[in-house]
């Protein structure tokens, strides 16, 4: 018997008004539903228009539909994401849809402060296989946080322990419908090809694996917790921007935990293995007043001014301030 989704909803409790990011697929159908049940009259609901494909306009019209017939209040924003280089478009779509539920919010409901996402168990477990496959470190394998802060917001996913089929059949019961997305079907995405055949395969070899891989993503996500607080220790010794001279004094884990923490806390970059290792490598042979360093590092360049670092963007990769 599958989880039932109203009773996950159990332990949840977010601050009211409720924003639930509604795309009408059956995650966030079920999400949706489930809120305005527990909630009535609390719930506002924000769809985001891509125009990434013909069917986006049924999407939105079935989403004004759905909200009318059970009162819910609806914002609609269309987007049109424009990859930076070294971005993947899918990467790209995530980032303006949610700047624009942000600015849903802002605008049209400033006293909503809690937004719930659908993201589901079988989300999390392609999320962490990604990460595998692409050898990330712990902050990747930490995958998506069950709740988080960013931008003003406090932001949760209540659907992490449950599977997409528990969301399905929970609204087969309930008489609902709801779309599907037909690029959810396209294997040209990996994290298509990883539910149409590696969780199968999961299933059938490793019964239970999405509690016992969402158990170890939160060991994960408590370990990166300790680092970052290590992480941001060692940034009050070395400094802002960083000494040369302080980060020496450092183990190279504790350098390389350091100095990631600088890039992505100070300039919204993030270092590839390859690029802090060099530039570890180039730290430890900087041991003279006329050692220069000019590193390629995330989307710019790791400098040496005086007894410091310093970070710069490429001016043909820079981004908007």
């Amino acid at each position: 018997m599958q989880p039932d989704p109203a009773q996950a909803l159990a332990d949840f409790r977010p601050g009211l008004p409720l924003a639930v990011a509604f795309s009408g697929g059956a995650d966030s159908t079920a999400l949706l539903l489930a809120c305005v049940q527990r909630w009535p009259g609390q719930v506002r609901a924000v769809h985001i228009h891509h125009g990434l494909q013909s069917a986006a306009d049924d999407f939105e019209a079935h989403c004004r539909a759905v909200c009318a017939h059970w009162g819910v209040p609806l914002a609609v924003r269309r987007v049109h994401a424009a990859a930076r280089p070294g971005q993947s478009p899918e990467d790209a779509a995530r980032q303006a849809r949610y700047l624009a539920l942000v600015e849903a919010l802002q605008t049209q409901w400033p006293d909503v402060h809690d937004v719930a996402l659908a993201q589901h168990a079988d989300d999390q477990i392609e999320t962490l296989l990604i990460a595998l496959s692409r050898g990330a470190g712990l902050p990747g394998l930490a995958s998506m946080p069950a709740h988080g802060q960013r931008w003003g917001l406090n932001w949760h996913r209540p659907w992490l322990r449950l599977p997409g089929a528990a969301l399905r059949e929970w609204l087969q019961a309930q008489g609902q419908s709801w779309i599907e997305d037909p690029s959810n079907r396209d294997e040209q995405f990996t994290r298509n090809r990883i539910r149409a055949h590696v969780l199968p395969a999961l299933d059938r070899a490793l019964p239970g694996f999405r509690d016992t891989f969402a158990r170890s993503a939160s060991h994960i996500a408590q370990a990166q917790d300790v680092l970052n607080e290590v992480a941001e220790q060692d940034l009050l010794l070395v400094g802002v921007p960083p000494r040369i001279a302080a980060v020496q004094q450092l183990g190279r884990a504790r350098q390389a935990l350091v100095l990631r923490h600088w890039l992505r806390q100070q300039h919204q970059t993030i270092p590839s293995t390859a690029q802090l290792n060099e530039l570890l490598d180039q730290l430890q042979a900087c041991t003279t007043r006329g050692h220069r360093l000019h590193l390629k590092v995330g989307l710019g360049h790791v400098t040496r001014q005086g007894p410091h670092l310093s970070w710069h963007s490429a001016p043909s990769q820079a981004g908007p301030d």
